[in-house]
């Protein structure tokens, strides 16, 4: 039986558009769902969704919106029933951790969904952002990434499970229906990772 999804990008910063396009050509190429993909910017769309994608952008600036305008509190109620998948890239990989290692700002509030440490802007600043072919568990052929000002994930916990490194250091990371990924998805062609994330929720 196929499945029919809601899901949500939030529109707040970072490449909104991009992963909606992203998103419904992986529901294209995918046989196990049919879905549709919204933007979302108020808690009450929360609640429509059956799972989420955080954008990058500058983390602290999307927790102290996310704060301000009740949609924290919404997607912890929801994560705390286990009732949210979250895909989360770049500054969305941070806000899933439970934990920043070096200097951070102390207003920015974390999703605590994901057994991880992260370090923000890891491989530099944004005239080091870079390309690369990268390995993923689970994928045949490479993947394409693209990385700007990207956070590294220090170390993993519990029954998360690291899927993707580049040099030893962690960019991929998958923990029940939550997918951390250091990269951006959405700059590609490539829609495997949207086409896994649905997959994981199906």
């Amino acid at each position: 039986m196929v499945k029919n999804l809601s899901i949500g990008v939030l529109g707040i910063q970072g490449d909104v558009s991009e992963h909606v396009i992203s998103m419904r050509n992986a529901f294209d190429k995918t046989k196990k769902a049919n879905g549709e993909v919204f933007i979302v910017k108020y808690k009450e769309e929360i609640d429509d969704i059956d799972a989420l994608i955080f954008p990058g952008g500058e983390s602290s600036t999307i927790s102290n919106i996310l704060y301000k305008s009740g949609l924290f509190e919404t997607i912890i109620d929801r994560i705390k029933d286990n009732s949210l998948p979250i895909i989360g890239t770049c500054a969305g990989c941070i806000l899933l951790a439970k934990k920043i290692v070096g200097k951070t700002n102390d207003d920015l509030k974390l999703l605590n969904a994901m057994d991880i440490e992260v370090e923000r802007n890891a491989f530099g600043r944004q005239k080091f952002s870079f390309e690369r072919n990268i390995n993923i568990n689970g994928f045949t052929k490479p993947y394409y990434a693209v990385f700007i000002r990207a956070p590294r994930i220090i170390k993993t916990s519990g029954n998360c499970e690291i899927l993707a490194k580049i040099d030893k250091k962690i960019i991929m990371a998958r923990q029940d229906k939550f997918l951390a990924l250091s990269f951006h998805p959405e700059l590609t062609r490539d829609t495997r990772i949207h086409e896994f994330f649905i997959n994981m929720i199906v």
